[in-house]
């Protein structure tokens, strides 16, 4: 069984295949480029991976994305029709979406915005205790990722709802599906949690209607793809009031190019794409497990349906 890690982005390659090698004992690992002889792969482990790879690589059985989201890999060339992709399932990755959430949540709700600034000044004055009536969550995606985020609301005691196309309920939170239930689910959100796959159905979603419908001086969050955001209608909804801060992980064009309004925006904070990180050693389990049970034969989980996107 041949293995090679595949990624135009990952700053240390070396380290992943060092990884999958002390997992998959069984296997040969390679990383791609590395002047060994192509062609012979079974499978790939991969993250923004190369335009070539299928050309150069034609007998791989599955793809393996380091990631949740495969929006990137459904776009590219030459993919197979026939090629299974597997999507990491969690690896670390919730729970720190989760602690990204009720940070922003937090300085929100709490004031510590304005605590900050009144450090700076040198007052010292108690704000408004905390109403969280009033400051209702409503996350979008019922996954893996978005019923981390809505639980750890929940827990906090945070009014918290959920929303998915198939209306998938998640513990401690409401549960609203597909368009009927949308503009029900908007209407009692203040703090809008974006967690969607990027589909055909989402890219957009996030969009002068979606504002409109929320409740007033709301908090938008966005920790899935750039592609759900429409950045001009962003800008118009913090300008009217209709949005009071935003928090932006992900951008259409990353990394965010130099000059883009957003920088300057001091109601937007921005992180680099750092939300919800791949962590390397529960990674590398989920992947050798699911490449033992695929080389054997066995279903695993994670499959993506390419009707679906995800």
């Amino acid at each position: 069984m041949e293995i090679v890690f595949a990624s135009t982005l990952e700053p240390d390659p070396q380290a992943w295949t060092a990884a999958l090698r002390a997992a998959l004992p069984e296997a040969r690992v390679r990383l791609w480029g590395d002047g060994e002889p192509e062609g012979r792969a079974d499978f790939a482990v991969v993250w923004a991976p190369p335009a070539d790879l299928f050309a150069r690589e034609p007998r791989l059985r599955a793809l393996l994305n380091l990631g949740a989201g495969v929006d990137a890999l459904l776009r590219l060339q030459g993919l197979p029709d026939d090629l299974p992709l597997v999507r990491l399932e969690d690896g670390g990755m919730a729970v720190q979406m989760a602690e990204y959430t009720l940070y922003h949540l937090l300085r929100e709700s709490r004031d510590f915005g304005r605590y900050e600034r009144q450090q700076a000044e040198g007052l010292w004055r108690p704000l408004d205790d905390i109403d969280r009536s009033a400051w209702t969550v409503g996350v979008l995606g019922a996954g893996a990722m978005g019923a981390r985020v809505a639980q750890a609301c929940a827990a906090l005691e945070y009014p918290t709802a959920v929303w998915s196309r198939s209306g998938r309920s998640v513990p401690g939170a409401e549960s609203y599906g597909g368009q009927a239930g949308l503009a029900a689910f908007l209407a009692r959100t203040r703090v809008l949690v974006n967690a969607l796959p990027l589909t055909d159905a989402t890219r957009g979603i996030l969009c002068r209607r979606t504002f409109d419908q929320l409740r007033p001086d709301a908090l938008l969050i966005n920790i899935a793809r750039g592609g759900h955001l429409v950045e001009s209608d962003l800008l118009a909804a913090l300008d009217s009031g209709r949005l009071r801060a935003v928090a932006l992980d992900v951008f259409e064009q990353e990394p965010l190019p130099p000059g883009h309004p957003f920088w300057a925006d001091a109601r937007i904070r921005i992180t680099p794409h750092v939300a919800g990180a791949s962590l390397m050693d529960r990674t590398v389990r989920q992947i050798a497990d699911k490449i033992r049970a695929l080389d054997r034969g066995d279903a695993v989980t994670g499959v993506v349906d390419r009707t679906l996107q995800y």
